[in-house]
């Protein structure tokens, strides 16, 4: 039993990127009069000990964020644990008479590594990159011809010196573009902290009723960072193709950076 248990702690740190294996292991101390509690960041999913007469306990069944160390007299051992979040710890572990401390909390800076190492994420090959910035420049092309073209189903909102305008919705192959016009007329600069697309149906108040759906754009054109006082900026972001249904609307939230100063306007189709 012994000799499994060694080859599985083996297994376990082979799996620990080398430089953090070299690092200096901790003591704890146990012994059998009184429980040892150890408080983990995550949950615990395994933990063995070197030596039978250390012994870990934990739940098994409902994986909880503490286990209960006690020891018999013998020599030093060690315990490694392993926690929900793939973090690896270990301790060197040694019998005494008296024991100082009866509750570690261990933060997550003491794991000595992760069960899994970390996906190295390939680079985009130049067909999928140059594939990526015709997408891009065609998006940039069509959103510029959008601006020239005039507004359609235009829907204004203001709100203390700043207004939001959608000017124009328009369709194309798998992408649906939303020309905006921002214009302060407040006396002060205006910095964007957000402009956000959302999809609403049903009634606020009842919250039971109510959803609120973020799209997210998968291009910007002359999205500004602020907008200065007697200033107009058209933008356009262009979304994945949606279409809302009969109860539902679009809703645009122009939010402020470092200020309460907030724009919502809201357009069923």
């Amino acid at each position: 039993m012994k000799k499994y248990i060694l080859i599985l702690i083996m297994a376990l740190l082979a799996l620990i990127s080398p430089v953090n294996a070299q690092k200096a292991l901790d003591t704890l101390y146990a012994n059998d009069k009184k429980n040892v509690a150890l408080f983990f960041p995550s949950a615990i999913r395994q933990g063995i000990t070197g030596a039978s007469h250390f012994v870990f306990t934990y739940n098994r069944e409902k994986r909880q964020y503490f286990g209960l160390l006690k020891a018999q007299p013998g020599e030093e051992s060690n315990l490694l644990v392993v926690t929900d979040d793939g973090k690896v710890y270990s301790y060197m572990l040694k019998y005494t008479e008296e024991l100082s401390i009866l509750n570690y909390f261990i933060s997550t800076y003491e794991s000595i590594g992760t069960e899994i190492p970390a996906k190295v994420i390939p680079k985009p090959s130049k067909e999928k990159k140059d594939s990526l910035e015709k997408r891009q420049e065609y998006f940039q092309r069509f959103s510029e011809h959008l601006m020239k073209s005039g507004t359609k189903q235009s829907k204004t909102k203001r709100k203390r010196g700043i207004r939001l305008q959608l000017q124009r919705i328009a369709y194309n192959a798998s992408e649906t573009y939303l020309v905006m016009e921002l214009t302060n007329t407040s006396g002060i600069t205006f910095e964007i902290d957000f402009l956000k697309v959302y999809r609403v149906s049903g009634n606020k108040k009842r919250k039971s009723s109510f959803q609120k759906l973020e799209i997210k754009p998968i291009y910007t054109c002359h999205m500004p960072s602020k907008i200065f006082n007697r200033q107009s900026v058209r933008l356009v972001y262009v979304m994945p193709k949606f279409v809302l249904g009969s109860k539902e609307k679009l809703q645009l939230e122009l939010q402020e950076l470092n200020g309460s100063r907030k724009v919502l306007l809201k357009k069923r189709l």
